[in-house]
Order: structure tokens, then C-alpha cells, then sequence
């Protein structure tokens, strides 16, 4: 059962108060996910909930999938609520949603003034003062200094970040379409405003996660790549026979790539031992129900599976389901699932790629930092137009709204493991062998993971089944 004091504070981390009468009627349910519901339900002009604003949302509703298990839930991600692309208005809506969530985090920690009365009243010039905007551009000048375009709905105004502050290194890790906040000043011409301090959304300081009042254990892995030559079956063999003496695992979560797919690269099909994308997933389908039925496995679409490429991406269609275990369920890419009550956020991780070209030092083999990047703005996928597709919807679901306990990703191959304002970032590597194109890129997997997490204490332990 969970306590009065967790309960509160998930709402307060929800931006909301709660009535003692809704804390003493969520701790009679004894469900994990109900505070999740609750503040997912509540019109946003509520500031207290009360039980007048409860009485509609029952466990079995509201589009929350149990699997036959109240210890699992998919919060957002079930499949089939990914929305289509309809207009291209649906740009000016997502790029105005992520504006007005993650600037609406910072806002309420700063107070901040729009870019346009900045820039028309003389009298806020040399005056210290918080801008709150989204990078449109950040390069760095012919003396070392770094640029920035800051936009918010009233305007532009250029950032100039000095190289000799001692923070000069987060202005070098501004990415172009990140919202932050700004501290400064507006120079007297009133041409630049010289940037002092950068506001990022971020998980809050104090930032504390739940923990299971039960025992329990969750297996997360990705990658697993059925079909390509480079696919390591004794090493999937081996985590099979362990997985079946660990009477004290109940649940496997996996973070895409789940088959090689066919056509993802040019010449795909020379590194392919199954040709057929049927017959990949039929493969996967039989790998999953050689695991015990007591698992309840959570499965995750990538890149080189077979659905739309743009994230947020479908869960896999009925066709391809169709072959997995009935203990399976397919969500979307990304997806929020609660386990014993703790939040993990999966992301196959795709963005990584973006992160990785745009953040200087940032490199393949620390995969834990490009968690911790997302983390501190709020979004698994900051920057728009480069080698992650993003389909342009009305609301942005790559903002990171809830924070979870866990953020578990994939795509880089390469284990990672990180711990940030009581968040734990995962990336358990891959199940196939360094391809050609790894090589060739210098990337160096590490094969064969599996991470075992401690839903008590949230402490992680790495499997190595090579």
C-alpha cells in the first residue's frame, strides 16, 4: 500500500495539491497507477484535486491496459494512440506545444519576460533579466564566443555567450530546438542580449523516486536484431535458461529493434540469415515463448522494425503481433509503463544520433550521458530535422512530462548505465555481434546484456551472457 507522504509527493511533482480525503481513497485501492491516472484526467485549471474531480476513473478504464496483471500498466504509449499526421498545421501546433510545456516548467521556477517587450522598451537595457525561448540556431563566433537564436511567440533576439565564463560549456551544449531560459542583460544598442546563465526544464533537485512496497525484479534488454547474421542465439540460449530458474523475475521490458528487418540500409540483405520479415518475427515470436509464461514482457518497436520510421512510431500492426507469446504486449515507441508502481520511460533511442553529432565530446561508447542529456531538457528527441524523424503532431509525446524512475533506451549497442536526480538511465546494449557498419564507424557493441533491476530498491545489476 502506499504511504500519504508518496502519494502527495507524486502530485506535487505533478504540479498539483491534493485533498486529504483523495490520499486516504487512493491508499484503499492499493493501485500503483492511480496517482498517474488521476493527475493525467484532471483539467489542467485544477490546482487542488479533490474527490469531486475522481469519481469517473476506475482501474479498468480510461484507456489503461492491465495485461492481466495490476502490477502492469501502460501509462502512455498503448498501442493504437499514436496519432496521424493530418495538416501541416500540425507543425506550428507541435512546435507551440513543446514551447508551452517545457517553458511552462522553467517559468515556474523563474521569472521571465517576452522576448518582444525586451526588445521595444529601452528601459530593461543593462538590466539583469530571464528570457525563456527555443534555440533556432547555436554556432560559435570567430573569437571563440557562442551565438545563439532564442525564439519565443513574441520574437528573436540573439544570445551571446562569452567563452570566459566558467559555465561556457553549456552554452556549448545548446542544441538547436531545445527550449531553455536565458539570465542577462540587453546590451545598450539593444542588438544582443549577453547570455549569463542557462535554465534548462530538468529533473527538479529534489527529485525523489518511488520505490515497490513489494519485492519484485524487472529484466530490461534491446536490440535484439532477429534475422541478421551477426545475431548471437547461444548467447539468447543461455539468458532463456537463466530467466527460467529466476523464479523472482516477472517482468522483461524490451526497447526495440526487436528483428533486423529487411531494406533498413543498402545492402541489408547480404547480412541476413532470414530474408523474410514474416518469418523474423515468427522467429522472435518463438524465441519469446520459450521463456516462462510467469514473464510479462513488454516489447518496444526501433528503427529496423516494421513500422513507420518518424517517432513517436506505431506499435507493431496485428500481422507482425499476431506471432508473439499472449503474455506479450506490443506499445509504442516511446512508451510510459508502470511496474509495482515505478515509472519506466522506454525509448529505443534513436536521437542519441543527433546528440552524439551536435554535443562536443559526446561519443558512442557513453551512452549514459545522452540520457542524462534528455533528462536535463525534458525530451527524448530535442532536435528536429536531422537523422531522427519526428512525425508533427498536435502535442508533442517526445516531452518528457512525467519523470520517471527509470528511462530505459537502446540503438547505440553499447551498455549504459547512469544515475541523474534520482533517475536511473539503462541502456542494456544489444543481443548481435559488431556489424560491417559499426566497424567501419569505429562503434564497438557490448553484446549479451541483460539489466536487472530491484524494483525495492531500484539498484541495477548487469548479466553478461556472451
Amino acid at each position: 500500500m502506499l504511504e500519504a507522504a508518496e502519494i502527495v509527493q507524486r502530485f506535487l511533482l505533478g504540479g498539483r495539491q491534493v485533498h486529504p480525503d483523495v490520499v486516504a481513497w487512493i491508499r484503499e485501492q492499493n493501485d500503483p497507477g492511480l496517482v498517474d491516472r488521476i493527475l493525467r484526467e484532471t483539467p489542467e485549471d485544477v490546482v487542488v484535486v479533490s474527490r469531486d474531480a475522481i469519481p469517473s476513473i476506475r482501474p479498468e478504464r480510461d484507456g489503461v491496459r492491465f495485461l492481466g496483471d495490476p502490477g502492469l500498466e501502460v501509462i502512455e504509449g498503448a498501442a493504437g494512440s499514436c496519432p496521424p499526421i493530418t495538416s501541416v498545421q500540425d507543425y506550428a501546433h507541435y512546435f507551440r506545444d513543446r514551447y508551452t510545456r517545457l517553458g511552462g516548467v522553467v517559468r515556474s521556477r523563474v521569472h521571465a519576460m517576452p522576448i518582444e517587450a525586451l526588445s521595444r522598451s529601452g528601459r530593461y537595457r543593462q538590466q539583469e533579466c530571464t528570457l525563456i525561448g527555443m534555440v533556432v540556431e547555436a554556432r560559435s563566433t570567430a573569437k571563440g564566443n557562442r551565438l545563439v537564436q532564442l525564439e519565443d511567440p513574441t520574437g528573436v533576439i540573439p544570445v551571446l555567450f562569452n567563452s570566459n565564463r566558467p559555465d561556457f560549456d553549456q552554452a556549448e551544449r545548446l542544441v538547436p530546438d531545445e527550449v531553455v531560459g536565458v539570465r542577462g542583460k540587453l546590451a545598450e544598442t539593444g542588438s544582443v542580449f549577453y547570455g549569463e546563465q542557462i535554465l534548462r526544464p530538468d529533473v527538479p533537485i529534489n527529485h525523489a523516486p518511488f520505490l515497490s512496497r513489494e519485492p519484485g525484479r524487472v529484466v530490461m534488454i534491446s536490440d535484439v536484431h532477429v534475422g541478421s547474421n551477426t545475431f548471437l542465439p547461444e548467447a539468447w540460449d543461455s539468458f532463456t535458461d537463466w530467466l527460467r530458474e529466476s523464479d523472482d523475475v516477472n517482468y522483461l521490458l524490451i526497447a526495440g529493434d526487436l528483428v533486423d528487418g529487411i531494406g533498413v540500409y543498402p545492402g541489408q540483405e547480404n547480412e541476413l540469415v532470414i530474408p523474410n520479415i514474416d518469418d523474423q518475427y515468427a522467429e522472435f515470436g518463438r524465441m519469446l515463448r520459450a521463456l516462462p509464461s510467469r514473464v510479462r514482457i513488454v516489447a518496444a518497436p526501433g528503427n529496423h522494425d516494421v513500422v513507420r520510421g518518424a517517432e513517436p512510431q506505431p506499435a507493431l500492426p496485428e500481422r507482425f503481433a499476431s506471432h508473439l507469446p499472449a503474455n506479450c504486449t506490443t506499445v509504442e515507441n516511446p512508451a510510459l509503463v508502470s511496474i509495482q508502481g515505478v515509472r519506466v520511460l522506454m525509448y529505443h533511442g534513436r536521437s542519441m544520433d543527433d546528440l552524439i553529432s551536435l554535443i562536443p565530446g559526446a561519443t558512442y561508447d557513453r551512452a549514459g550521458e545522452m540520457m542524462e542529456e534528455m533528462l536535463r531538457r525534458r525530451h527524448l528527441a530535442p532536435s528536429y530535422g536531422r537523422r531522427t524523424p519526428i512525425a508533427a503532431a498536435k502535442a508533442d509525446r517526445l516531452v518528457i512530462d512525467c519523470i520517471p524512475e527509470v528511462l530505459l533506451t537502446g540503438h547505440v549497442h553499447v551498455m549504459g548505465l547512469c544515475r541523474y536526480r534520482g533517475v536511473l538511465g539503462v541502456n542494456p546494449g544489444t543481443w548481435q555481434a559488431q556489424t560491417a557498419f559499426q566497424k567501419q564507424m569505429n562503434v564497438n557493441p557490448t553484446p549479451a546484456r541483460a539489466v536487472v533491476l530491484d524494483l525495492q530498491t531500484l539498484e541495477p545489476r548487469v548479466l553478461d551472457f556472451s
